[in-house]
Order: C-alpha cells, then structure tokens, then sequence
C-alpha cells in the first residue's frame, strides 16, 4: 500500500503535535464541526485551509490525515450533511402540512429559517454550487437531484390526491428546487427583513409553476 504524501504546508512545526491543549483523537464529525465555525457570509468551505481547520478542532495538522484524505473529501462530506440535513428538515414541513398551498408555504418557510440558521449548513449547498471545484459542484448537483426526486414524488401524490395530472412531474420538480435554491442564493446577501417579501414572492411563483404544470397536465389529458 503507497505510503500517503503530506503537503509539506501541512506538516506540523517542531513540537506542534504535542502542543499545549492538543487532541489526542478526533472523530470525522469534529473536523465537519469545526469547518462549519469557520464559515460566514463572505467564507465559502473551498476558502479553507487544511491547517485552520486543524487549528479550530484543537489537532495538529497530521491528525487530520486520520478522518480525511483532504480538504475536497472534507467539503463533499460538509456538502452530503448538508443535503440530508435539508432534505429531512422540509420533508418534515410537507408531512406537517394539509393542503397544497400550506404545503408550499410551509417549505419556502422552512427553507428560509434554514437559511438564517446558525449551523450554516444551507449556506454550504449554496455556495459551493457556484464557488467550489467540480468536485464540489458535482456533490452539490447530487444533492439537487436528491431533492427533485424527492418532490418529484410528493408532487405526483398530492396532485393524485387531488384527481389532478401533473405535466412532466420531473421537469416540474426539478423547476421548483432550482428556483428556490436560486433565490436562497440571493437571500443570503440580504438583510433578514426581506425575507417576508421573498417568502411571499417565491410561494407564489411555485404555485404557478404548478398551477401551469397541472393546466397542461389537464390539455394534454383530454387530447389523450
């Protein structure tokens, strides 16, 4: 087995493994942690350096060899919690919600808290779609496409429920999800007091987006 190469920027000075205050041992989820202190509005997980995460979990640089094969696999890592984290958090306000416009309203609500939460996890997904490496980007479009299967699905019951036929559900599905993360995208740089305007703004754009999809699901069932 080849013996693994440290970047010669990451190898501790003389008698920084052993430094006052130093962990002994970490776990994958300290290192994740600790990246996520280090990130802000202005700081992107690709704006990272290996050594400042180290620093902030309280291990000399080595150690993160042991959980990490480098700051990429870190940030698909910071990326993956992020999708599922969102994923289980909105499916959670669909389950809660009883009827189609509460459902809307109640996910582009939920989105927006996550967007103003302090783990920042949203703020991962977001930036790292336009920001990060290909790597990054490829992790982010997986958990999109997570997200617009996930709709995709609730979207085709809710209109069954309805005795109403959706148009091209996946396209529809994947509309709304590039929409929503577009505008979070957005939402990011503006103060917290616009968010009731955007809530507001994007509810009703995803409702005639499927408003419109069920309108030509409708066409295309009495042409059939």
């Amino acid at each position: 087995m080849p013996t693994r190469v440290i970047p010669s920027h990451d190898i501790p000075a003389p008698g920084e493994e052993h430094a006052p205050g130093r962990k002994a041992s970490i776990s994958r989820e300290d290192l994740i942690a600790a990246a996520l202190k280090l990130l802000g509005p202005h700081r992107s997980v690709s704006s990272l350096s290996l050594r400042e995460v180290a620093r902030e979990a309280g291990i000399a640089p080595n150690s993160f060899y042991r959980q990490f094969r480098d700051m990429d696999e870190l940030a698909v890592a910071l990326i993956d919690l992020a999708g599922r984290s969102l994923r289980r958090i909105i499916g959670q306000a669909r389950d809660r919600a009883t009827t189609r416009r509460s459902i809307v309203r109640s996910s582009v609500e939920t989105f927006m808290e996550q967007l103003r939460a302090d783990d920042k996890l949203l703020h991962v997904l977001l930036r790292e779609g336009t920001v990060g490496s290909d790597a990054f980007k490829q992790a982010v479009d997986r958990e999109l496409d997570f997200f617009e299967e996930e709709l995709r699905i609730d979207l085709i019951r809710l209109a069954a429920a309805d005795g109403a036929t959706l148009y091209e559900p996946a396209l529809v599905s994947k509309a709304i999800t590039r929409l929503v993360f577009a505008v979070g995208a957005t939402a990011m740089d503006l103060p917290p007091e616009k968010d009731a305007e955007l809530i507001d703004q994007l509810s009703q754009m995803v409702r005639m987006i499927l408003t419109g999809s069920r309108a030509m699901g409708a066409d295309a069932s009495l042409r059939g």
